[in-house]
């Protein structure tokens, strides 16, 4: 994500987009279905499944966990915001 804002200053995140490769600690940016949907969030991963990822949503609430999907950005159910 180079080049974005006003001013053309870089995203400060480093994210994974290879479900492949995921491991816990890595920062993904993942997106919410329902009426938050289009909006990029950035959350760390804490697990990671064969066919899900738990994601850590909120860096100041650590009862903050989402289920999402594991793929290239993943999707995780607004009932579970």
């Amino acid at each position: 994500m180079q080049g974005m804002g006003e001013t053309g200053e870089n995203c400060p995140f480093e994210f994974n987009f290879k479900p492949e490769t995921f491991k816990a600690g890595d920062t993904v940016s993942y997106r919410v279905t329902g009426s938050l949907e289009g909006f990029p969030f950035v959350g760390t991963l804490l697990e990671v499944h064969d066919d899900h990822v738990i994601i850590a949503g909120d860096a100041n609430d650590p009862t903050a966990r989402y289920r999402g999907t594991r793929e290239d950005r993943p999707v995780v159910d607004y009932a579970e915001i």
